[in-house]
């Protein structure tokens, strides 16, 4: 989104919230101008619009930058399964014979969590009471932290991204050479 797209935003936010914004001086409206335009410059501005009128209809406040990214992140992202449907799927895949065949099969997040077919064949041979409760609980806390995780990092800058994976590549090269 440009610095003009962001005026235009922030024009029916202040219609929308007339008490908000009445005694705002013009340095604070550039300031906040500069700052949505920076932190909004990956977005386009239908879906920031989109978002913005959303939270219109739910707030009695303006919203904040973090309400119009997390409402963004749920307009654009495809829903995520329940930990329940996550876990059946993997129940699904467990298997001693069969372990790198449906292992392949499941969606990426799963095999992340899952980690390898090898999991697979351990739990196949575990007993159905121990993989019911105590590895479904851990699978389950797992799946949620990494939903939350990817969620968040979905709502970050692009800048803030790349910053990320970089010192994430420059750790993989200092492990690696040790």
């Amino acid at each position: 989104m440009n610095r003009e797209e962001t005026k235009a935003i922030l024009a029916v936010l202040k219609a929308g919230y007339p008490n908000f914004y009445k005694d705002m001086s013009a340095k604070d409206a550039t300031n906040i101008v500069d700052l949505w335009a920076k932190m909004f410059t990956d977005n386009p501005a239908h879906i920031i619009t989109e978002a913005v009128k959303s939270l219109m209809c739910t707030l009695r406040f303006p919203p904040t930058i973090a309400d119009v990214k997390e409402k963004i992140s749920l307009i654009t992202q495809p829903q995520t399964m329940t930990e329940m449907e996550a876990w059946r799927m993997v129940m699904s895949a467990i298997n001693y014979y069969n372990a790198t065949e449906t292992f392949e099969r499941l969606p990426p997040i799963l095999r992340r969590i899952v980690g390898s077919p090898n999991q697979l064949r351990e739990w196949a041979v575990m007993e159905a009471e121990t993989v019911n409760s105590v590895i479904q609980s851990n699978f389950m806390r797992s799946y949620r932290a990494i939903v939350t995780q990817e969620k968040e990092r979905a709502m970050l800058p692009e800048s803030t991204k790349q910053m990320i994976n970089g010192l994430a590549e420059r750790m993989a090269l200092t492990d690696g050479s040790n």
